[in-house]
């Protein structure tokens, strides 16, 4: 039986199946619930734009998304990235194509990218979409009450915006590096004490060259 929620139907396939039990594995309850309202979330923003994506590729986005947080998929790359290598690495083994590999991959990769993800396809667009409603408000007033009230109802988020932030701190603080030029940069600096994010006008003027 196909699973709906907010009028928005969750994949019935045998790759959507294996992508929620993956990641129901992989993640904390926390992080997997959150996958999920950004799949419900990016998808009633999609209506609202007119935006009409392929929705197992914006499923597989939305609960690959935030992967890269966990300590099994850690790598000393972004954690965007780890997502996205982790999705093209589900993804390639079950014989999906290439051009749609690419949509998902570049969903995750971006979906802390602001503005670039909208000029894209709309499953790169709606896994942003579907993160800015859930962790940042954004569009949250754009969209139905009983439509969010129903989301949140299948998938809860108490104490939400702490705990996600604990898990973004915990996801990237042994790779601090890896900030540079991302807005994760003023998660460490609010949470790890000593942090100071690695300024682009002094890279610039500290450069190797001479003029």
């Amino acid at each position: 039986m196909t699973e709906k929620i907010a009028g928005v139907a969750v994949p019935d396939s045998a790759l959507a199946r294996e992508a929620t039990e993956f990641v129901r594995e992989a993640e904390p309850p926390l992080l997997y619930d959150h996958s999920r309202r950004v799949y419900f979330f990016g998808s009633l923003q999609g209506k609202r734009l007119g935006l009409k994506p392929d929705a197992e590729l914006l499923y597989v986005g939305a609960m690959f998304h935030d992967l890269g947080l966990t300590e099994g998929h850690r790598s000393d790359q972004r954690f965007e990235l780890d997502g996205a290598d982790a999705a093209r690495r589900f993804l390639a083994s079950r014989n999906v194509p290439e051009i749609d590999v690419r949509k998902v991959w570049e969903a995750i990769a971006l979906h802390t990218t602001p503005e670039v993800p909208y000029r894209l396809e709309p499953e790169v667009a709606l896994v942003t979409a579907g993160v800015e409603t859930d962790v940042l408000g954004f569009g949250y007033g754009e969209l139905a009450k009983e439509d969010i009230d129903a989301v949140v109802a299948a998938h809860p988020r108490p104490d939400f915006k702490n705990r996600i932030l604990r898990a973004f701190t915990d996801g990237f603080k042994d790779r601090p590096d890896t900030t540079f030029g991302t807005m994760n940069a003023d998660v460490l600096e609010h949470f790890v004490p000593g942090f100071t994010h690695t300024d682009f006008v002094e890279v610039i003027r500290d450069s190797d060259w001479p003029e």
